[in-house]
């Protein structure tokens, strides 16, 4: 099946796009670059050698070029328009995260996908990685029965240029949205409620929050616990968290690099009041690709398929509740239940 791929966004991040789908997609053909900077799109189109035309407005290219499907490498705040644009005009939208930049325009976007009939997918890619299907696989195998606490710490000191540092949220908006999308990957249950705390501590190069704690209540009792820095100087913790599931006859942790595996009571053995243990460990045998690319071939083999894909919009709703309650929690200064957005 030919697809005819229209990019919006042709920035640093299209690059992992374009290059992907060049390599291991064929049967697609970019028909048509966007950028509201010409010379990015046109920068684009020169590096990759693509023989399409290049605009400044999405709606123009889709109407000069008919594609099937729009990548949407924006920025946040634009993805609401391009994919509007795009599902009003009958095409599929494949979109980096988050969804967008408020609450309200995620809901909007999730109606408009119905309405049309048109898929909005989104792109996860922390969900695309050995490690963490591992992970998930151990704390789902029974070993450590039931989890009632998931917890995730994230220290990273993220010195970054443009948006970001400008953001009110950068932390929960742009970078939290993958752990609670993990969390949720992981345990297989969905937010209830939540508080959550959020501040700029000293040092800080950010204008908004870049700290944030933030405990979520679950579907099935599960208490989800994720602590947060964008800008923790020293003794960093791994882009993909630090994780432990605490279950009734056990616990799982993955430290975010290699290390997966639980703890289980042993013998009966105990060295005072505390049990002595045994390492339980997993199987790495998931055999996908990684990273983005992972998503953008589950987006395609849906697309082809007529099937949603495991980020589709009415399943990465549920991460943005998490996103925007956590948010909206930390501006009033209460706890909130989700039902409330």
């Amino acid at each position: 099946m030919n697809k005819r791929l229209l990019l919006a966004g042709c920035g640093g991040m299209s690059r992992v796009w374009v290059e992907h789908i060049l390599e291991f997609h064929k049967d697609a053909e970019f028909v048509a670059l966007a950028d509201l900077s010409l010379p990015a799109a046109e920068g684009c189109r020169e590096r990759y050698k693509l023989p399409c035309p290049a605009f400044t407005r999405v709606q123009e290219a889709i109407e000069k070029t008919s594609p099937d499907i729009v990548l949407d490498v924006t920025i946040p705040g634009a993805h609401e328009s391009v994919a509007t644009a795009a599902m009003e005009s009958g095409l599929d939208v494949f979109s980096e995260k988050p969804m967008s930049d408020s609450y309200e325009a995620c809901k909007r976007l999730t109606a408009l996908s119905d309405r049309t009939g048109r898929a909005y997918t989104i792109m996860q890619n922390r969900r695309y990685n050995k490690n963490i299907r591992a992970y998930r696989d151990i704390v789902n195998s029974g070993v450590i029965g039931k989890s009632g606490y998931l917890g995730a710490d994230f220290f990273i000191g993220a010195h970054f240029d443009g948006f970001r540092v400008l953001m009110d949220n950068p932390l929960v908006l742009d970078m939290a949205i993958h752990t609670f999308d993990q969390a949720r990957f992981i345990s297989g249950a969905d937010p209830v409620s939540v508080y959550c705390h959020e501040w700029n501590p000293p040092g800080s190069w950010y204008k908004g929050c870049a700290n944030a704690v933030a405990i979520f209540e679950m579907t099935g009792g599960l208490v989800f616990c994720y602590r947060g820095s964008w800008c923790a100087e020293g003794a960093n913790t791994s882009w993909e968290c630090a994780w432990r599931a605490q279950g009734e006859r056990g616990t799982a942790v993955w430290d975010g690099g290699g290390d997966v595996y639980a703890e289980i009571p042993g013998d009966g053995a105990r060295q005072g009041l505390i049990n002595t243990f045994k390492r339980v460990e997993t199987a790495f045998d998931w055999t996908g690709r990684e990273g983005h690319a992972g998503c953008i071939d589950d987006m395609f083999a849906a697309y082809e398929s007529k099937t949603a894909a495991p980020t589709d919009c009415h399943d990465n709703i549920q991460s943005m509740r998490m996103v925007f309650g956590a948010i909206e929690s930390a501006r009033s200064g209460r706890k909130l239940s989700l039902s409330e957005l």
